[in-house]
């Protein structure tokens, strides 16, 4: 008789937890040790080396959800990015990834890869022609972030997953917008996943750490780049991390809902210019996002009409926060301009497409009926505003 694997939620809960064989607590105890036995053990323990009671059992819960069979936590989703990418390039090696990118990674790769020897090349669109028009003969490397950060822009995973593996390339992909939740690129090939753990995993704007899902072959490689670079978590935040992973899967599908309906609702204002939603049916990749996601997700942008001033929008939000981060359950909102794109160049920004009066939506728990309310306010606002100056 064949195993049932366990459900999202059942995963969430239960695996990856550390037993309490001396008290039998219900959740797992925290090990706080820094330094532990090396004689007569099975594993010689340290925090760098990832591989504390908690540090082990979060990276099984990790790998369980994305489906893979080795999973690490890192101290923020950068040390994840970094040391991914770090793992499978050296010198003298190239890098293929897609235009739309999180301003992070962007800056990491134009900052950073030159002085390492490491070339690069951004496709000009997401297209399979894109790809291969880019790979060349050293290339070791792709990839790819979808929905991309602040866009929402989709890529066909199992279009780049196949490329790669029919030139001995590997995959990545920045997972963190859909979450484990909505979609599991192993289930289309691709090699290695990482999250920025801060944001649906951690789900609550009080943590920041890092995630990597892949083969147990890939991790070693990852896991031997990681403890010479250190970026290692503390075992209070990985436990913090467990524990809100617990709930990860209740989280994601409300703010599934409520995104969708607050996507539509923009998108039929009249006051607003454009809404980026793979789960509109005016979306361009809406047909792609259905077949290779469960969720379309709780991130959104959109454009204000251009007489309206964004600036003075978000100044009258009341419920809804102007906030840096994402994935909180709590509903936040930024400038991708001012804030996790602030790093490119105006012309690199515009290269992807982000507008300056562009606004980032993470949608969070509320009853979406508030949510409504306060984005209609401050519009009503804005555009009162806009009358007034005009006369």
């Amino acid at each position: 008789m064949t195993k049932q694997k366990p459900g999202l939620n059942t995963i969430c809960t239960h695996v990856g937890e550390v037993a309490d064989k001396q008290f039998k607590g219900a959740i797992s105890p925290i090990y706080m040790s820094t330094s532990y036995a090396y004689e007569d053990v099975d594993v010689k323990r340290y925090p760098r080396y990832f591989n504390t009671p908690n540090q082990e059992m979060l990276g099984k819960k990790i790998a369980a959800l994305e489906g893979t069979e080795a999973g690490m936590v890192f101290g923020s989703g950068m040390a994840a990015v970094s040391t991914a990418l770090l793992a499978f390039l050296n010198a003298g090696d190239h890098i293929v990834l897609q235009k739309t990118l999180y301003g992070g990674t962007f800056n990491l790769v134009e900052e950073e890869f030159s002085k390492m020897g490491i070339e690069y090349t951004f496709t000009d669109g997401l297209q399979k022609a894109d790809f291969e028009k880019a790979i060349q003969t050293n290339t070791k490397v792709v990839y790819i972030e979808t929905p991309s950060n602040p866009l929402m822009t989709v890529t066909d995973m199992k279009m780049v997953s196949e490329l790669a593996k029919s030139k001995g390339i590997v995959s990545m992909i920045d997972n963190t917008f859909a979450s484990p939740v909505n979609q599991n690129p192993a289930e289309f090939g691709i090699d290695v996943i990482i999250h920025s753990a801060t944001k649906y995993m951690g789900g609550h704007s009080d943590i920041l750490a890092g995630a990597v899902a892949a083969s147990a072959a890939h991790m070693e490689q990852i896991w031997h780049k990681a403890k010479n670079l250190g970026g290692s978590l503390s075992d209070f935040t990985v436990w913090m991390l467990e524990r809100s992973l617990k709930t990860l899967v209740l989280r994601v599908k409300q703010q599934n809902r409520n995104a969708k309906k607050l996507a539509k609702w923009l998108n039929q204002n009249t006051h607003i210019k454009a809404v980026y939603y793979p789960g509109l049916k005016s979306h361009p990749d809406y047909a792609l996002a259905k077949s290779q996601m469960s969720g379309f997700g709780g991130m959104l942008s959109f454009e204000l009409a251009d007489e309206l001033d964004a600036e003075a929008f978000l100044k009258e939000l009341k419920l809804i926060k102007p906030s840096m981060s994402l994935a909180g359950v709590e509903s936040t909102i930024l400038s991708p301009a001012q804030t996790s794109h602030a790093l490119l160049s105006a012309e690199e920004r515009a290269h992807q497409g982000i507008a300056d009066g562009l606004l980032r939506f993470s949608v969070g728990i509320e009853d979406k009926a508030d949510l409504i309310a306060d984005l209609e306010q401050a519009l009503e606002k804005v555009v009162k505003d806009s009358l007034n100056f005009s006369l």
